[in-house]
């Protein structure tokens, strides 16, 4: 389906899907607003919620607020070309995952550490849509310098990197990106789920 006013697709569900579901995208257009600290404490608290294998809850999330201390550090760990458009943004986190459960002798691999972290980003995003933000997630990053920058034990696995703010007009951006800044189109159903084996 495409917006006939824009020629851009639009982006489509069964009407019982959740709205905010169908409404989260990660735009790169990001208007240089500040994220007060009560917002970003309900979007982590949010992310905290997720489900995780024996309540394990191994995620960690990293982050410098535009304009801090740390900002110029974490956005220099970002690829050039993800920086670029990030420096927009309210917040760049770094979300890292504990790969082990347990400390010392008693430490075992925790099999789900990057699918818990991963239902952590889902909520992250999905709250931070819902209070009016948008958050982008990334893995175009250095990521040995963010362990080596951001001090993340050997144990941790850095997933990825996230931007969060308020979203401003495409023409903020680079030409070849203007076009780029709309909701993306999904899979269908047929094409992901499978009853019986994989196919």
């Amino acid at each position: 389906m495409t917006d006939t006013a824009t020629a851009a697709p639009v982006r489509t569900a069964n009407p019982r899907v959740e709205q905010l579901l169908v409404d989260r995208w990660s735009p790169r257009s990001f208007d240089e607003s500040a994220i007060p600290d009560e917002d970003l404490a309900v979007i982590f608290e949010a992310a905290g919620l997720a489900a995780s294998a024996y309540n394990y809850q191994p995620w960690r999330f990293l982050y410098a607020k535009r304009g801090d201390a740390n900002w110029d550090r974490f956005l220099s760990i970002l690829i050039p070309f993800n920086a670029s458009w990030v420096k927009d943004a309210s917040v760049l986190i770094y979300i890292v995952s504990d790969t082990q459960m347990g400390e010392g002798e008693n430490a075992k691999p925790a099999h789900a550490h990057s699918f818990d972290a991963g239902a952590a980003w889902a909520n992250m995003a999905l709250q931070a849509t819902a209070l009016g933000y948008h958050a982008h997630g990334m893995v175009g990053l250095d990521f040995d310098a963010a362990r080596t920058e951001l001090q993340v034990p050997d144990r941790f696995r850095i997933e990825a990197a996230v931007a969060i703010g308020k979203k401003d007009v495409p023409e903020r951006l680079p030409e070849g990106l203007r076009e780029r800044e709309v909701p993306s189109t999904r899979k269908p159903v047929s094409e992901v789920a499978f009853a019986g084996n994989f196919k």
